[in-house]
């Protein structure tokens, strides 16, 4: 090992700037020698808590090992081969585990407490004296200087006495310090070599040691045994990667297969409907009410488990039951918000239940199968089967026959002898009719058109054709959501002379092609009972019907809300069947709606408790008693019209003798103008000629009319020279002025009777009617009758002048207004087009 430099001690009294120049580079030294020592440190602490965390880490293992046959797994929780093999990677884990916490004992004591030291004790060490001797040093040159400042001329032996003391002890201070200081810094260039060697030295041995126990516990056994693990594994791999591969292509072939299905509503000839199905299963959007209109939808699996319809939301571990499906009716239904909709109605029609499917295929599935259920199929031994043959019965049942005739040829009795009155054919409940002779040519498409879809059920809470009406009249009044229009019903029931209350059920309605005979009603009858049955829907909407002589309507019993509203006028036929008395029903015609050139025309179908005669006959009865008012209230309007003609003609007539009496009044003036006119005598021998128009004038005091004749007086003022005797010029002169005048009054008088008949004339308002007006209109630019008659009594004017007033005021200040906001625009305008140019 080469010598080691070494700071000459003998040299500290000295303090010579060589000796502080070698104590610089042993200080460097030192500095650099810290700093390497702390890295050092800092990688071998890594080392030890990579130990320790590795020696933890191992013993949790272990630990969970052993514990593995306590575990509960839903799958292969008796696995006896797989809890024993971990037992034996647990125990030799375990020992591993050992042998890593006897390694890291070994690097705490051989590998960290070397360095330690040397950086907490040693170092520091160096630092503190460093200091030390700064101090000592500072405190030397001061007692030096103030030593060399002791006055020569004044002598004070206790100054220099103390002054030297102090002199005295900070070198001795210094010198001990100083020699101190080198001794620390010659043996750290001993310890910084140890420091470094002992903890390498203690790391390798701590490391030999720990290979030589693992070499000892990992004997010929465990090398079999890992072999024997590492060959199961690699067979588990390969059954794996088999099993992958036919997870693959059963993948391929369900997308292959399902294609068609991704899309929500496919199209049903490449997806046909099965309506044979038993069960179903698949998610559904259920529509929960939320408050008294309104309703929230949620989305949840739907399944049919026997003869009930269940549910189960996502998270849920099992489903709960929404109804018994036995004996229930399911229709598709027409939501306003949702497409896809259908309706179940349990057996006893307390629970309803509104779904929607995912698309259409998807909702006649789920109608078709809910039947079957209904129906009690799936309890025979070959369920699809049974209804197989009970759906191909039905779809021969509602398919229509060629014609009316082939198809009741057989059912039809006798026709002779049968009234002739508006309700002359029946039909009965099971669908047998009696038919007139006149319909036994018709076809049924004449009656009702094929393939009508029918309503069972009231959904909408107004008729469309009131809010046809009311959009075609342009009413912006609010619709109440439970049916009611704002104040027309409570008018209604109040100027109605019939009022009568009849307990109905609908049954249904659809639309027809014509409205000719009742036989329309009695085929519509037909078919909604026979579709009712087909489907077993029970279910009625009960309502109470009242008939008034504006409208017929159909009342919620328990909350009193128009649910529909059919004008009178709409009704074009009504009649009862004739066996089975409680059933009636009624055409309705809208005016609105035009499909193909002629009127929507629906028959709406209903049971009642009472005899249906009865409420035909008070249809008709309102009908008559409608018609008779409609009278009356033309007759009366005819009345009005003629009585206003009478008021016009006489108004007329006085506006014509108002103007033969102003033409009579002109004709006077033009008279009074026609007489000579005499002459005047001026101040400087002339005459000045005068016409009368001036005196009759003053009489007249009609301001217009001064108005018109202030030019005439003006040019009547002539002056002529004064000859001595009247000559034949002057005469002339005269006869000319009497033409002009007749001329100019001919003139006004025409222009003073256009302006009576067209206009009123202007009203002049003073200064202080203006000042007056103009404060109130600042106050309030809208006055009300109230105001304008104390304005018209203190200002004596007609009230109609002074609303006029502020009319015309009011527009003033919005065309002032319209100015300066096209000033400001054009400004702006003008502004932007300036800068642009810039």
């Amino acid at each position: 090992m080469p010598g080691i430099d070494k700071l000459p001690i003998e040299e500290t009294f000295e303090d010579s700037p060589q000796t502080r120049s070698l104590l610089g580079v042993f200080e460097e030294d030192a500095a650099a020698i810290s700093k390497y020592s702390q890295q050092l440190f800092q990688a071998m602490h890594r080392i030890y808590d990579a130990q320790n965390e590795l020696s933890a880490a191992t013993h949790l293992t272990s630990k969970l090992l052993k514990g593995y046959e306590k575990q509960r797994f839903p799958l292969c929780c008796d696995d006896e081969v797989m809890s024993s093999t971990l037992q034996q990677f647990a125990k030799v884990i375990d020992e591993l585990s050992s042998c890593h916490a006897v390694l890291s004992t070994q690097l705490a004591d051989a590998m960290m407490f070397p360095i330690t030291q040397f950086k907490e004790r040693d170092l520091k060490e160096i630092l503190t004296l460093k200091e030390v001797f700064q101090i000592a040093s500072d405190d030397h040159d001061m007692a030096i200087n103030r030593y060399s400042r002791l006055s020569k001329r004044r002598d004070n032996e206790k100054v220099k006495g103390e002054v030297m003391q102090d002199v005295y002890t900070s070198r001795k201070k210094q010198h001990q310090t100083m020699m101190h200081y080198f001794t620390a810094l010659n043996t750290l260039q001993y310890k910084k070599k140890m420091s470094l060697l002992e903890p390498l030295l203690g790391y390798m041995q701590a490391q030999i040691s720990f290979f030589k126990l693992g070499s000892e516990n990992l004997t010929q056994q465990w090398e079999d045994f890992l072999t024997d693990i590492g060959t199961s594994v690699q067979n588990v791999r390969r059954e794996m990667a088999g099993e992958v591969d036919v997870m693959q292509q059963t993948i391929q072939d369900m997308e292959q297969a399902n294609d068609l299905l991704y899309m929500p509503d496919p199209d049903p000839s490449l997806v046909p409907v099965n309506r044979n199905l038993t069960r179903k299963a698949g998610y559904l959007n259920t529509r929960n009410k939320t408050g008294l209109v309104s309703s929230s939808w949620e989305r949840q699996y739907f399944f049919t488990q026997g003869g009930n319809l269940m549910s189960q939301a996502r998270g849920d571990v099992a489903g709960g039951l929404v109804m018994d499906i036995d004996n229930c009716s399911v229709m598709a239904v027409d939501c306003e918000d949702r497409r896809f909709c259908f309706q179940i109605t349990s057996f006893d029609g307390k629970k309803v239940a509104i779904l929607q499917a995912e698309s259409r295929k998807d909702c006649e599935e789920w109608i078709a199968t809910i039947n079957n259920i209904s129906k009690r199929i799936y309890l025979s031994e070959n369920p699809e089967e049974i209804a197989a043959r009970v759906n191909q019965s039905a779809l021969e049942a509602v398919t229509p026959s060629p014609s009316f005739q082939q198809r009741h040829e057989s059912l039809r009795p006798s026709t002779q002898g049968r009234p002739p009155a508006a309700r002359a054919s029946s039909v009965s409940s099971a669908g047998s009719e009696t038919a007139s002779p006149a319909l036994s040519v018709l076809s049924l498409d004449a009656l009702v058109a094929p393939n009508t879809p029918i309503q069972f059920d009231i959904i909408s809470p107004v008729s469309e054709e009131d809010a046809g009406r009311a959009k075609a009249a342009g009413l912006g009044r609010r619709t109440n959501p439970f049916g009611e229009s704002g104040g027309t019903p409570a008018e209604e029931s109040e100027g109605s002379i019939l009022h009568q209350l009849f307990f109905a059920r609908f049954l249904g309605c659809m639309e027809v092609q014509n409205a000719d005979s009742s036989d329309v009603i009695y085929e519509t009858m037909r078919q909604i009972l026979a579709a009712r049955a087909i489907h077993n829907i029970f279910r009625m909407t009960e309502s109470h019907l009242l008939v008034t002589c504006e409208c017929l309507k159909l009342i919620d019993p328990q909350t009193q809300v128009t649910r529909l509203r059919f004008p009178l006028s709409s009704v074009v036929l009504c009649a009862a069947h004739q066996e089975n008395k409680r059933l009636f029903g009624f055409v309705l015609q809208t005016a609105e709606g035009m499909v193909d050139g002629r009127p929507i025309i629906v028959c709406y179908i209903f049971e009642s408790n009472n005899d249906g005669e009865k409420i035909c006959d008070s249809v008709g009865l309102a009908k008559q008693i409608a018609f008779h008012s409609e009278m009356d209230r033309k007759a009366t309007e005819k009345k009005k019209e003629q009585d206003r003609a009478k008021e016009k003609q006489q108004e007329e007539l006085s506006k014509q003798k108002q103007i033969e009496k102003d033409l009579e009044e002109q004709s006077r003036l033009i008279a009074a103008f026609s007489r000579p006119t005499p002459l005047a005598a001026g101040t400087d021998g002339q005459f000045l000629v005068l016409s009368n128009s001036q005196s009759e004038d003053s009489d007249a005091g009609v301001e217009g009319r001064e108005k018109e004749l202030e030019p005439t007086q003006q040019r009547s003022h002539t002056i002529v020279n004064r000859p001595s005797e009247p000559s034949a010029e002057i005469k002339g002169t005269v006869e000319e002025q009497k033409l002009n005048c007749k001329q100019h009054f001919t003139e006004s008088y025409r222009r003073t009777l256009n302006w009576y008949i067209g206009r009123r004339p202007r009203t002049a308002f003073s200064s202080t009617q203006i000042e007056v007006l103009e404060s109130v209109f600042l106050i309030n630019s809208y006055p009300g009758i109230d105001i304008r008659d104390e304005l018209a009594q203190r200002l004596h004017l007609d009230v109609d002048r002074i609303q006029i007033w502020f009319q015309n005021r009011r527009a003033k200040l919005k065309r002032s207004h319209r100015e300066s906001q096209f000033l400001m625009v054009k400004k702006a305008f003008a502004d932007l087009k300036d800068k642009e140019e810039e």
